[in-house]
């Protein structure tokens, strides 16, 4: 079974309000998304005269990581979320954790992507155009090579100090949304916030440059949400282990201390695969 005819939300105006929505809604399996590695429900959530959709993604249907021992993936995506809207940046679309048709899961809302948008391409030549951030070189075919970019977009920035901060290890181009409005949006944050450095994403095209002022205030407000009376520690407390959260304070901690986007460490390959 797959995903029918999309639908929009209805009457669903805030995030707030999107994250009730699908907190307290009834919810209704539509379809599946063969594509996923996990099992990703594509359903409808209706409640007070309010209808969107979404993906449910429940506990039941997750396999087991190795490195990934600890919790699930559910409560990593939620977790994601809560870090992402304390930045302010609102980069994750609205997740919450819930009990579904198939026991508890994470409930996304589903966001239609603005088809134009480009953020990666593959161009001929060692540099990269302006507007654009070299990612590394990939086989094309027939014994050639292109070079891979992403765009030197302020969304992307952001997206890359989030990812840095929740220690990523699956940033993949299909996991990027532009939306409607200019807004961008990042997804399948599954594998994430393990202790040990996993960080590996497309967005490396500002490693080594200093962290914007922009960044350095959100990282700054993000570590006092963190601290031992923290309303983000809180939430996070819920959802990821203690050694987990320790971990996040470290990596924004020493973000801040840096003052740089982080660098490849050479000890866990860059760059997820497939990239896209």
């Amino acid at each position: 079974m797959s995903a029918p005819e999309r639908i929009p939300p209805r009457g669903v105006t805030t995030t707030a309000m999107s994250a009730e929505l699908l907190a307290e809604g009834e919810l209704t399996v539509r379809g599946r998304i063969r594509e996923a590695s996990n099992a990703a429900l594509y359903c409808t959530v209706s409640h007070d005269g309010r209808e969107a959709a979404c993906i449910y993604k429940p506990v039941a249907g997750e396999r087991p990581l190795w490195d990934f021992p600890d919790g699930n993936l559910a409560r990593r995506e939620v977790a994601a979320y809560e870090v992402s809207e304390a930045t302010g940046w609102g980069l994750v679309p609205p997740t919450v954790l819930r009990d579904g048709p198939y026991g508890e899961g994470m409930c996304q809302l589903w966001i239609e992507v603005t088809p134009e948008a480009e953020l990666l391409a593959l161009v001929d030549g060692e540099e990269p155009e302006a507007g654009w951030k070299a990612i590394g070189f990939a086989e094309v075919g027939e014994g050639r090579t292109a070079l891979l970019v992403h765009a030197d977009d302020e969304r992307l920035r952001r997206l890359a100090v989030l990812d840095a901060v929740i220690n990523n290890a699956d940033r993949k181009g299909g996991h990027l949304l532009p939306a409607a409005g200019g807004v961008l949006y990042g997804i399948d944050h599954g594998v994430t916030f393990n202790v040990e450095n996993k960080l590996r994403t497309l967005l490396w095209g500002w490693a080594g440059e200093p962290l914007t002022g922009e960044a350095v205030d959100v990282l700054t407000g993000l570590r006092a949400a963190l601290g031992a009376d923290g309303a983000l520690t809180a939430r996070l407390a819920e959802l990821i282990t203690p050694a987990e959260l320790d971990a996040t304070r470290a990596r924004v901690d020493a973000l801040l201390a840096a003052g740089t986007h982080p660098e490849p460490s050479g000890d866990w390959p860059a760059i997820p695969w497939p990239p896209v």
